[in-house]
């Protein structure tokens, strides 16, 4: 008689930082660099962008739609970021991967993070990529030429609020030289996944 498999579920990475912080870049070299990680992909109540495709860039809901899945539960953390447009991250999406044995990566504001951990205790953890410095921050966000000088403003007012929520994460890692960082992050994120 054979023994049943037991099958193991996965574990759960959620990552904050303020905006200009390196956060996609070390996310993405985790996500070539660990086999059985998966990016969970967000909810949104805006329009899809030229290019965008439902359930792969985003699962793009109504307002309407957002509300209702707010009030029966089905969000692990969301956001209204602007009158009527939201983003979230479903129960559903996470836990699918979860019951197959496949860890997940979040990319999530800080409130989102903490709202994760207190749900998944254990089974997650936390990390927050910080810049070296807010001076250091505001020169990336001007060399990026991407932002109007208030936009810039705005997210280093932004990015000052989302640092004080740093000691409440399982992890911080100071992204000051990339290459140390990337390695930080694989090592912290390895050791968790299977420890």
């Amino acid at each position: 008689m054979t023994s049943p498999i037991i099958h193991k579920e996965g574990k759960i990475l959620v990552f904050s930082a303020p905006s200009g912080s390196g956060k996609t870049t070390l996310i993405h070299y985790l996500m070539d660099n660990i086999t059985n990680l998966h990016c969970s992909i967000s909810a949104t109540s805006r329009k899809p962008r030229t290019g965008e495709q439902n359930g792969k860039d985003y699962f793009f809901l109504t307002p309407e739609n957002f509300r209702t899945k707010i009030n029966e539960g089905d969000f692990l953390e969301y956001e209204e970021v602007y009158h009527n447009t939201f983003y979230g991250t479903l129960v559903s999406e996470v836990e699918k991967h979860l019951k197959k044995g496949e860890n997940v990566v979040l990319d999530v504001d800080v409130k989102g993070a903490i709202n994760i951990k207190r749900f998944y205790g254990e089974k997650a953890l936390t990390i927050f990529i910080q810049p070296p410095s807010i001076e250091i921050l505001y020169q990336r966000l001007v060399a990026r030429n991407t932002d109007s000088m208030e936009t810039i403003n705005d997210r280093i007012s932004k990015a000052k609020y989302e640092i004080s929520f740093a000691p409440k994460f399982d992890c911080i890692v100071v992204n000051d030289k990339l290459k140390k960082a990337q390695q930080e992050v694989l090592k912290v994120a390895t050791e968790f996944l299977y420890e």
